[in-house]
């Protein structure tokens, strides 16, 4: 069946219980004057990720090393996503019309997660890239996720989407919705030539309040930032190269566009300086580069896996899962001080089948040592819905193994 608009109504949104203004689309919100130029030395950070933001539980989505749950194979041929000649800088340009021209191809992305025992709601942003429906976001504003509805600007209602393609180690995914033409589309601009001090504009779907997007102003405040991200504390990952500016973000900003005054788009917003990202907005922000994204999303498109590109549907396991340290191994009494600890466990998944509690620490996939939560991700990634592995843990004192079946679903 094509994922055509259906007659229901866009998934709904309940408010968020915030204390913070909604989105505004007029008179951007910022500095009032360019921040002193500093060196920009890559230097690491710990920040949160911008998630897409949690709606309907109390539960949020983790950095994901994980696929939706319906991915499309994406068979058809596309040109390549170009990257322009970035416009020269303009402090004097006017961000209420850059914003115009890019807002339209900025789209809301809705997500149904499964959690433990119950599905979530979250939301994020993603940016068009051809008038066919192919989408460009983080791939932690869809990990996770069982099923995407997208809302585009000007069209009513909501339309189903499929995951192409991920890259977990540069956070990208590549969403697509059937059945769409004639969209509006950005233009990615080469960002090796932004500078410190440049002006942006940073666009996205702010607090999952869906409709037109918020826009913010600001500048580029650093460059080639290596910083680790994590949210929540947890299921760190560490992204290199980032695009550093004081335009704010807030939580559903994920997969949003930052924006030059040429109204090309430089950066891809990912993640922010926060103590936490369900309350909070960061003025200091995180985009990952045009010139990383486009390459990333060509190779999605082509349907090249490789090089962390993964096309196609993964097998799950069905367990949420930390890394297990030292000093979390100490607090609970554990004799082994490495592993993915198990957090909980999908009723009916086939970890729940082999009798994987939660507080076990899963140790190795067949031969392959898993020491965290990434490890666990990434080993799973290289296998499909159907396939058999053996699953080795520890679970009160005593190495379990068992041979399960990896069914269809986020990669754990």
């Amino acid at each position: 069946m094509s994922d055509e608009q259906t007659n229901q109504p866009a998934m709904p949104l309940p408010e968020p219980q915030l204390s913070l203004a909604p989105p505004v689309t007029a008179a951007p919100a910022g500095p009032v004057s360019a921040p002193p130029p500093r060196q920009g030395a890559t230097r690491g950070l710990a920040v949160a990720i911008i998630a897409a933001v949690a709606l309907a539980t109390g539960g949020g989505i983790g950095i994901g090393w994980a696929l939706a749950g319906a991915i499309n194979s994406h068979g058809t041929t596309h040109a390549s996503i170009p990257t322009v000649s970035p416009a020269a800088n303009s402090k004097s340009s006017n961000p209420a019309s850059v914003a115009a021209k890019v807002a339209p191809a900025v789209v809301d992305i809705n997500s149904t997660i499964q959690g433990a025992s119950a599905t979530e709601q979250a939301a994020g942003t993603g940016l068009i890239l051809d008038s066919t429906g192919d989408i460009l976001t983080n791939n932690h504003a869809v990990a996770g996720s069982i099923s995407l509805r997208v809302a585009f600007q000007g069209r009513s209602g909501s339309y189903a989407a499929t995951v192409v393609g991920v890259d977990p180690t540069e956070d990208l995914a590549l969403i697509h919705v059937d059945g769409v033409s004639g969209l509006p589309v950005v233009t990615l601009a080469n960002s090796s030539s932004v500078k410190i001090g440049d002006s942006v504009l940073a666009i996205g779907n702010a607090l999952g309040l869906g409709g037109a997007p918020r826009v913010t102003q600001g500048y580029v405040t650093d460059l080639d930032q290596t910083i680790t991200a994590s949210e929540n504390g947890s299921n760190s990952e560490t992204l290199h190269g980032m695009i550093q500016s004081d335009a704010e973000i807030s939580p559903g900003d994920s997969g949003g566009a930052l924006v030059n005054t040429g109204a090309q788009v430089i950066g891809i917003i990912t993640a922010g300086e926060a103590t936490s990202f369900r309350t909070d907005t960061s003025t200091v922000a995180y985009a990952i580069p045009s010139s990383t994204a486009a390459p990333i999303a060509n190779q999605i498109l082509e349907g090249r896996a490789g090089g962390g590109v993964i096309i196609g549907q993964v097998g799950h396991l069905g367990v949420g899962v930390d890394t297990l340290d030292a000093e979390t191994a100490a607090q609970l009494g554990l004799s082994i001080t490495s592993g993915a600890l198990v957090r909980t466990v999908e009723n009916g998944s086939p970890a729940a089948g082999a009798g994987i509690l939660p507080g076990a620490v899963i140790t190795a996939i067949n031969s392959t040592t898993i020491d965290g939560a990434k490890a666990l991700g990434t080993t799973l990634q290289q296998f499909k819905p159907g396939d058999s592995v053996k699953v080795t843990w520890f679970y009160q004192g005593a190495s379990r193994t068992a041979t399960v079946t990896l069914t269809t679903g986020p990669a754990v």
